[in-house]
């Protein structure tokens, strides 16, 4: 059996880098809808669409394997992607109202949403550690998406809304994540069939009649939005194949090793990520404040994987029958 230290030295770097490759995809869909006004659900039906087309070949070529699935774990699948497909919808309309980097910061409300799941769900531990990290990290997307000024919610109550419930829908992907590892299922076949049927659901949503769903296409045709805009089909192709297959498959590999919460909170560094290359690319700033809440972020992921690292060396110190399950760390 892996020990906890082996887990966490596996899991750590995988969330990590999961973190920054994640970190892109906001700047695509920024881009997207900026420069060529692709409506958000449209944008997300075609991003999910074009993962599970990448993977299904690589897939198909590499490991024919992962592609087979029981019919427990397939209607499990079905409804891991309708919570993806409300995930993206929720998520890529924040985008479009919030700018890239306080809409990431704002989905990082899941944080919180997840370690508390998880503990009710999953029996994941919740001691003052991961409190404290989970404090900090609210507190840091408090501050960088301005919460605390009265003028930001009349200006943009419903980018704000919006982003908390993309926060939301992250918790409940993490934790359906968690539990598909948890069910043997491995990462990237979750990965090939969750994106699958979110891009089934995402079309019914831009089918559904009379502009219900705000973001979604106002009529059939306007699924083809970018028509012959190369560049913008270029754009959302690589926006799938390159950082949203890596990203989210590191995640859900990164499920494998590490409970829910702490795979969450890790990620809460994808803002500090996202604003980086926000500001270098497309001219979006933080303020004092701001930077002050994304360095709160940094200081919870760090201080739990310190935490974390001295917990497991003293369980493994411990009694030798218990295991990372009994502990409470798995």
């Amino acid at each position: 059996m892996k020990t906890i230290q082996t887990n966490l030295a596996r899991g750590y770097p995988v969330a990590l880098l999961s973190a920054a490759i994640l970190s892109t995809t906001a700047i695509f869909i920024r881009h997207l809808t900026q420069t060529y006004h692709l409506p958000p659900l449209v944008l997300a039906f075609w991003r999910d669409s074009f993962v599970a087309l990448t993977l299904l070949p690589a897939l198909g070529a590499l490991r024919p394997l992962l592609l087979k699935v029981t019919r427990p774990h397939l209607h499990y699948l079905i409804i891991y992607g309708f919570v993806l497909a409300v995930f993206n919808s929720m998520w890529t309309l924040a985008v479009a109202l919030n700018g890239a980097a306080i809409a990431t910061v704002l989905v990082y409300c899941s944080a919180g949403f997840t370690a508390l799941l998880g503990w009710w769900l999953l029996k994941e531990r919740l001691d003052w550690a991961k409190l404290l990290a989970v404090f900090l990290s609210l507190g840091g997307c408090v501050l960088v998406s301005e919460a605390l000024n009265p003028a930001a919610w009349r200006a943009n109550m419903a980018g704000i809304l919006t982003g908390v419930l993309s926060g939301l829908c992250y918790a409940i992907y993490t934790l359906m994540g968690r539990s598909a590892s948890q069910r043997g299922l491995n990462p990237w076949t979750t990965l090939f069939y969750t994106f699958g049927f979110a891009a089934v659901f995402l079309l019914l949503f831009n089918l559904l009649p009379g502009g219900f769903i705000p973001g979604a296409a106002s009529r059939p045709a306007d699924l083809f939005w970018l028509g012959e805009e190369l560049t913008g089909w270029g754009i959302l192709l690589l926006l799938a194949a390159g950082p949203t297959v890596l990203g989210f498959g590191l995640y859900n590999v990164s499920l494998v090793y590490l409970p829910s919460s702490v795979a969450n909170l890790i990620l809460t560094l994808e803002p500090a990520f996202t604003a980086l290359i926000a500001y270098l690319l497309l001219g979006e700033r933080l303020n004092g404040v701001q930077i002050g809440g994304s360095l709160m972020i940094l200081a919870g992921v760090v201080f739990l994987r310190i935490y974390e690292g001295q917990l497991a060396s003293q369980l493994e110190v411990g009694p030798a029958s218990e295991t990372g399950a009994e502990a409470g760390i798995l």
